[in-house]
């Protein structure tokens, strides 16, 4: 099992529309690496749902409910489905994911910009932990 940050403006795909939806397809991504990350994802690895822009705070937990498709945008890129599990109690904002020593290496603070990553299993259970 691998572990896997998604990153949205809230203004445009939010974690409320998300919920409403249960379920979506997570396509536009046009990042090679991101693309990577994406045809790496495998059904049921749990996904944090991350609100970058204004809010930039891990916000709630998905998992892959299907893997790598081609991008129905674009079938140059793909594309995965994603299914909504629970919303944090208490978002992890970004200057506290900056302040835990223990999240120091995450990827999203060395390449901010990148829209799906990957994340260890220690980073993402103590995400969770910061969230209840």
């Amino acid at each position: 099992m691998n572990y896997w940050m998604v990153k949205t403006e809230p203004n445009s795909y939010s974690w409320d529309d998300f919920t409403k939806n249960g379920e979506d397809v997570w396509d536009g991504v046009r990042n090679y690496q991101a693309r990577n990350f994406l045809k790496e994802m495998q059904l049921g690895d749990p996904v944090l749902f991350y609100h970058s822009g204004k809010d930039k705070a891990v916000v709630g937990v998905a998992e892959v409910s299907q893997e790598a498709f081609p991008d129905p945008k674009d079938g140059a890129w793909v594309a995965v489905s994603l299914k909504m599990k629970q919303a944090l109690a208490n978002p992890v904002t970004l200057e506290t994911i900056k302040s835990e020593d223990r999240l120091s290496g995450m990827l999203m603070l060395r390449q901010s910009r990148l829209s799906v990553m990957s994340v260890t299993k220690d980073e993402f259970n103590v995400i969770l932990g910061l969230g209840k």
